[in-house]
């Protein structure tokens, strides 16, 4: 018996084992499908993450701009806050979805 890696899960389990303990994947049958259903699942999860970064970025903007002139005081600081954490949100998401591209 050896400790072998799940294709899809990458955890470690037994070489005899018929299936993962961690993923439940059937390591006898066809692992290209359950491979490229994750794959498309983290594709999915990167780009909501980059929805919400992107979203997070425009309030932010609003927020600074709210009532036709630069916003002062906590207004100022809400939306300062909020356009960083977008902006860099986003560009680090993209970042990962590149990455993410690349691997596979």
């Amino acid at each position: 018996m050896a400790l072998v890696e799940c294709p899809v899960c990458h955890k470690r389990m037994s070489s005899k084992s018929p299936r993962c303990p961690n993923c439940d994947l059937a390591v006898n049958g066809d692992n290209e499908s359950a491979i490229r259903i994750k794959q498309i699942k983290k594709a999915a999860q990167l780009q909501t993450h980059s929805f919400i970064a992107l979203t997070l970025f425009i309030v932010g903007v609003v927020i600074w701009f709210w009532g036709g002139e630069v916003a002062e005081g906590k207004q100022a600081l809400a939306g300062s806050v909020c356009f960083v954490f977008g902006f860099v949100g986003y560009l680090i998401t993209r970042l990962r979805i590149v990455l993410n591209k690349r691997k596979n």
